[in-house]
């Protein structure tokens, strides 16, 4: 069975051209966004940008997967999520990515492949590491998914074949390979229409060798000897400064705000983790206030404990503060802070040479700078905080995750590749009271498949279930030590 992805890419076209009036907002637009006047690349790519975004920032999966699995947040009165009693809407939403920018992916390449213009080849370029970003975030939260049968041409595949994962990831990287040989910066590109980098070829070089570090780094447990030669290819054509950095620029004003934003109107459903909270107060982090508001109670900052159960009163811990939930807050597809961290990493699992301290202390700023803290704050918690090379993972690991505060996603997959402690030995996270899944010990390593796999593709659903282990919140995967 098989479906045509008009009704999707028309209706990313809706809200995909306001570069043409930059400042009005996706809603400002005069046009009927079902019938647009005019389709073209340029005004899709906004649109796969844009929906990939919200789809990974959205409150089911950034929020409810993504800032819970992480332990970035503790649930109030509902902790079923902190149970690890998966909603399925979360794997819902994110299996859109697929029907939605995924297909529209596909639609824009299709037509500069038919009608080849001035440009094309830097917009299919760009579109395809769009992609790579997009099928990474999938097979890291899923394990196996469909990939070389999942979108031929202008149809999206509802009964394709699920790939492995690892090979998923050599087909990921052989793809950002071609994109970088392919990405020229002497011809033309997206004049608009393209929000992370307004069409640059080689800002997106950039991002595409930064996110092969990401995902050699990814496999480092697993695959060391593939994840150097990755990382080795890569390390000299990455991010230079924080200008360089790939997000997608939400604006103040609905539609177009940062998908979380939806929970400011009901912002008690999520405390800051007592886990988050604490290791802030111990090393003085001068992020606590950024990240979390005082107890309206007490006036001081106390986390909830992860998983507690009940408790007393809604006064008595910290919310997640106003700019955490801040309509503009960007949708990081990579941030120059936590590529700094991975090539601290790097340097220390002798991938690259360097100076892994440089590198870290350049992440930890990078960071700071980013929630509004002056230098002079960063340079006292550096001092008191210093680095400690034989210590690494644990180190870098604590600021790495700090650091990607936000990005739910990332730092719940990164939680589960290192496994790091605090610095001084002890237990990092902790476990809830209660664990409502029993495939889960301690924390979930994947999401299950969307129920309509079951029924739409039931045949390779069962394969690829059996593949990984079972379709299960405590199955491993590949990566994952």
């Amino acid at each position: 069975m098989k479906h045509k992805i008009f009704p999707f890419w028309v209706l990313s076209v809706g809200l995909s051209l306001y570069l043409v009036s930059c400042t009005k907002g996706f809603d400002k637009l005069n046009m009927d966004p079902v019938r647009p006047t005019e389709v073209n690349p340029a005004s899709i790519i906004t649109g796969v940008e844009k929906t990939a975004s919200d789809i990974f920032y959205s409150t089911p999966v950034g929020g409810l997967v993504g800032m819970l699995y992480s332990q970035y947040w503790a649930q109030t009165q509902n902790e079923s999520q902190t149970q690890y009693q998966l909603d399925e809407n979360s794997t819902n939403q994110l299996w859109k990515s697929y029907s939605i920018p995924l297909s529209n992916i596909q639609e824009l390449i299709r037509i500069n492949n038919e009608n080849p213009g001035v440009g094309s080849k830097n917009q299919n370029a760009i579109a395809e590491i769009l992609g790579v970003w997009i099928f990474h975030n999938l097979t890291d939260a899923y394990g196996n998914i469909p990939y070389s049968q999942a979108l031929k041409g202008q149809e999206l595949v509802l009964t394709s074949p699920y790939d492995d994962a690892k090979n998923i990831y050599d087909a990921l990287i052989q793809k950002l390979d071609l994109q970088i040989q392919a990405l020229d910066a002497g011809a033309p590109s997206f004049s608009t229409g393209d929000v992370v980098y307004n069409g640059n070829p080689a800002k997106w070089k950039m991002l595409a060798n930064s996110l092969k570090v990401r995902i050699g780094l990814r496999m480092s447990e697993s695959a060391p000897d593939k994840a150097k030669d990755i990382i080795q290819s890569a390390a000299g054509g990455v991010f230079q400064s924080v200008a360089d950095e790939a997000k997608f620029a939400y604006l103040p004003d609905p539609p177009d705000q940062f998908p979380v934003n939806d929970f400011a109107t009901t912002q008690n459903q999520n405390f800051v983790s007592s886990t988050l909270v604490n290791y802030l107060n111990e090393t003085n982090d001068p992020r606590l206030p950024e990240y979390a508001d005082p107890a309206a109670a007490t006036g001081t900052f106390k986390g909830k404990p992860y998983g507690l159960g009940a408790f007393t009163d809604i006064n008595e811990y910290s919310l997640p503060s106003h700019k955490a939930f801040n309509a503009s807050f960007p949708g990081f597809i990579m941030s120059y802070s936590e590529l700094q961290f991975a090539l601290a990493e790097a340097v220390e699992r002798e991938y690259i040479t360097g100076d892994a301290k440089t590198y870290f202390e350049n992440g930890v700023r990078a960071s700071m700078k980013f929630w509004g803290v002056g230098d002079a704050a960063i340079q006292t918690f550096l001092d008191d905080n210093p680095y400690d090379a034989s210590n690494w993972k644990n180190i870098i690991g604590t600021q790495k995750w700090i650091a990607l505060y936000n990005q739910g996603l990332q730092g719940w997959f990164e939680r589960n590749r290192l496994n790091f402690k605090k610095p001084d030995g002890t237990d990092f996270f902790r476990a809830p009271n209660t664990i409502l899944d029993p495939s889960v010990t301690f924390v979930p390593f994947r999401i299950r498949y969307p129920v309509s796999e079951k029924s739409t593709n039931r045949s390779n659903y069962e394969s690829a279930a059996q593949a990984i282990g079972g379709d299960q919140l405590g199955t491993k995967l590949w990566w994952q030590p």
